[in-house]
């Protein structure tokens, strides 16, 4: 099945990384990608040493979608395609595949959209696909079979507070 969490929250990555664990827990074999991301971040470390997943992200980072320039977004677009590309050609080995800001890679299109939807569409039936991000289009909210919105109501970086390692990355 198809899990989606999206929203203006926090917790995303976090729910998916829980999943993760449960999965591995259970004898699952997991792939975690993440995209806008280097790849770093504590929680891509810790599920690193977990039997059963493997963890992959893109070769290039150049930070957040709005400060790239139009020619690192163009590198950037080759670099999370080829990615995907990769993980289709290898998602036989997996039971679950998580795709850690997909839902963002896909509205700025900084991935092929029709083969993110074909892949979902042929591959959501014979494994658990989970994607995060923010403001996810509705077709991938009609394929989705889970839908869960983190919702913000409260956070400390709406008071200045940067993100803390090991609670926000």
């Amino acid at each position: 099945m198809i899990h989606l969490y999206c929203g203006m929250g926090k917790g995303k990555t976090t729910a998916a990384c829980g999943l993760c664990v449960r999965a591995a827990g259970s004898g699952l074999r997991v792939l975690f990608v993440q995209f806008f991301k280097n790849g770093n971040s504590s929680e891509m470390k810790a599920l690193s040493t977990i039997d059963g997943v493997e963890t992959a992200h893109p070769a290039l980072h150049y930070g957040r979608f709005k400060t790239m320039t139009d020619d690192q977004k163009a590198e950037i677009r080759g670099s999370y395609n080829e990615l995907l590309r990769d993980v289709i050609r290898r998602c036989g080995e997996f039971d679950m595949i998580i795709l850690d800001e997909a839902v963002s890679a896909y509205r700025y299109e900084m991935i092929d959209n029709d083969t993110l939807l074909e892949f979902l569409r042929n591959e959501g039936q014979n494994r658990e696909i989970v994607l995060t991000g923010r403001e996810p289009k509705p077709e991938l909210i009609e394929l989705a079979d889970y839908v869960t919105d983190m919702r913000k109501v409260k956070h400390p970086f709406d008071r200045g507070i940067a993100a803390r390692k090991g609670i926000e990355f």
